[in-house]
């Protein structure tokens, strides 16, 4: 077992059981030019998460963790996106709408591709979802179930929305959840700190948290590496 010093105690999990979940790094999310940028929003808190993101990765891919990747889009024909999402858009350019990087939230558009630096190795899975939650009207729980996963780390963006969601929806399954916290981010900095302190509120009401530092002592910790 790995121990984490985590808030609000400490989280323990058996990486054979365990997936990182990397919520919606998406190009139109983050990128300058987006649309996250184009509908007002500062992206460089976003943007400054992709290292940590990218380290997080490395340190799942090295001890065998499975990794979900996932993207929030629609068919092209839009048939799986509810009337009211559609009707909550920016009116100006809204979902399925031409945008700077293709139509947006459309599935196969160059905007609705996970960025480079972290994109999907063989064998990840990676969950195109209609909705902010990572299970809703899609198989990701079947997925993690038919692997044995009981313990999910949650990355990504935005922490106030499509991570908070996933986790919640997680917690309400049964999966003991931590959410790496300088591995997400808001357009909002206000937004990501409250949300994590909801999460972890009255003994982790819904789960852990920790900085990607303290996950990396842990397996260093547990390997036998001695740390710095």
């Amino acid at each position: 077992m790995i121990t984490v010093d985590a808030i609000p105690y400490p989280y323990q999990f058996d990486s054979r059981h365990t997936a990182l979940v990397v919520i919606d790094m998406q190009r139109d999310f983050v990128e300058e030019g987006g649309f996250g940028s184009v509908l007002g929003n500062d992206v460089r808190p976003l943007t400054t998460i992709v290292p940590t993101v990218a380290k997080l990765l490395a340190l799942a891919r090295e001890n065998g963790l499975l990794v979900v990747h996932t993207r929030e889009s629609h068919l092209p024909d839009l048939s799986d996106c509810p009337p009211a999402k559609l009707k909550r858009g920016n009116p100006a350019l809204g979902i399925g709408d031409e945008g700077p990087m293709g139509r947006i939230l459309v599935r196969g558009e160059p905007g609705n591709q996970i960025l480079p630096l972290l994109a999907p190795q063989d064998g990840e899975l990676v969950i195109d979802k209609p909705g902010k939650g990572a299970f809703y009207a899609t198989g990701l729980h079947t997925e993690l179930q038919a692997r044995g996963v009981t313990h999910l780390l949650f990355a990504g963006v935005t922490t106030e929305v499509c991570v908070q969601t996933s986790m919640r929806e997680a917690n309400d399954r049964g999966y003991e959840c931590l959410i790496v916290e300088d591995a997400c981010a808001s357009y909002f900095p206000v937004f990501h700190q409250a949300t994590l302190a909801m999460l972890t509120a009255q003994g982790g009401i819904v789960g852990w948290q920790a900085p990607l530092s303290t996950l990396q002592t842990a397996f260093k910790e547990t390997s036998g590496e001695t740390t710095s």
